[in-house]
Parts: C-alpha cells; sequence; structure tokens
C-alpha cells in the first residue's frame, strides 16, 4: 500500500505513526481517543440506527451517512475507559470524513495494520480497527444502492 492509494487524511495519519517509536504510537492513538467527535443529536437519541461493531472487545458501535453531495460521514460511539478503541474509531471517523465513497472503497483493508500498532496494542484491537472499516464499507455500500 502506497500514499497515493490513501486519502490525504489516512495517508498523514499513517506517516505520522510510522515516524514514531511503538510508546509514542500508543501516545498519539490515545491523542485520537480524545479527539472522537460527539455523535450528532439525531443519533444520540436515536442508539438503534448505530451498529455495533462485534469485532471490537468494547461496545463501539458506528453508522455512515452519505449526504446528498455524496459525500461519506461516519459517526461513532465507544467509551472512555476504552482509549486504544476510541482512538481507531475516531482515525477512522476523521479519516473517512467528507470523501466520497468511491474513495472509501479504494481503502485498502488492511489500512489499520499498516499503522504500526501491532507492537503497542494486541492483533486482537488491530482487528477490531479492521472490523470497523469493513463495516463502514459495507454500510456505505447499502446507501449507495439506496441511493
Amino acid at each position: 500500500m502506497d500514499a497515493m492509494t490513501l486519502p490525504a487524511r489516512l495517508a498523514e495519519t499513517r506517516e505520522d505513526f510510522l515516524a514514531l517509536g511503538v510508546k509514542d504510537r500508543l501516545q498519539l492513538l490515545l491523542e485520537f481517543s480524545n479527539e472522537l467527535p460527539e455523535l450528532p443529536t439525531r443519533y444520540a437519541d436515536h442508539p438503534d440506527l448505530l451498529e455495533r461493531v462485534l469485532e471490537c472487545q468494547s461496545p463501539v458501535y458506528i453508522f455512515v451517512e452519505l449526504d446528498d453531495d455524496g459525500l461519506v460521514h461516519m459517526h461513532a460511539t465507544a467509551p472512555a475507559e476504552s482509549p486504544t478503541t476510541r482512538g481507531f474509531a475516531s482515525i477512522l471517523a476523521q479519516g473517512l470524513e467528507g470523501l466520497t465513497a468511491e474513495e472509501v472503497f479504494g481503502i485498502p483493508d488492511d489500512y489499520p495494520q499498516s499503522l504500526g500498532l501491532g507492537e503497542a496494542v494486541s492483533p486482537l484491537r488491530v482487528r477490531g480497527m479492521t472490523g470497523m472499516l469493513g463495516r463502514a464499507k459495507r454500510q456505505l455500500r447499502e446507501r449507495v444502492a439506496a441511493a
């Protein structure tokens, strides 16, 4: 996977992680956890609209929207006491924001493994982020098909 195949924000995030040592990568992931955007009120009041990501050990829920301009918005919620999972959700929510469906579909499924976090967190946690990306793409395919 090279930076040319990734949307700019995700490529930059990957470069930021890979430029750091293992301990600092974990710190950066924790910083991302603090930047997880709040759910819009329409989802906070209707948690039934969010899908649980079963691949994650912590209770993570996501919802992907495709707006009238054809741009993607991913919303996620994860408990504050699960900073690793919140960090992964934040990376994806911020990274997918404003992309087209085609750009999202073009993100390699192994993007989470490319961040170099395998040495900092368990493989099970990285698999959770892979699950988030897979579910986001599936939801997006459903939105595109319905449009």
